[in-house]
């Protein structure tokens, strides 16, 4: 009897585990923490055809809008980005000056890893 009380309760924590790791899974997927990216051209005009139903010369033109703004802004990242890049060196820099020298090696080694992912996804 005790060996299956006991059995009864590993495979209800194991089913446990299961169900809960699912819909962890399933909440991150819809909620769209685990994949959103920055909505794309396509995206924002099918989305805009849909729920105002617009008609072909009103997509064509929607179209060609965001593209013009979506270029426009790109361009202002790429003008502010030397800024920006400057405002993380400083912080970054600041950081490090509180930080004993493991800190810093784990600090520094944490940056490096932020830097390759941020040139991948550029990358894409």
């Amino acid at each position: 009897m005790t060996r299956r009380a006991y059995l009864y309760f590993v495979l209800t924590f194991i089913l446990g585990l299961i169900v809960g790791s699912a819909l962890t899974l399933i909440y991150g997927w819809h909620s769209g923490r685990w994949h959103r990216r920055p909505p794309n051209r396509q995206w924002i005009v099918a989305h805009l055809k849909r729920d105002l139903n617009l008609d072909g010369s009103q997509t064509a033109q929607v179209n060609q809008i965001v593209k013009d703004d979506m270029t426009k802004i790109r361009g202002l990242q790429k003008q502010l980005e030397p800024q920006f890049a400057a405002i993380r060196k400083q912080g970054r820099d600041r950081i490090r000056q509180i930080l004993n020298p493991t800190q810093l090696a784990k600090f520094n080694a944490m940056v490096a890893s932020w830097h390759a992912r941020m040139k991948k996804r550029h990358r894409h």
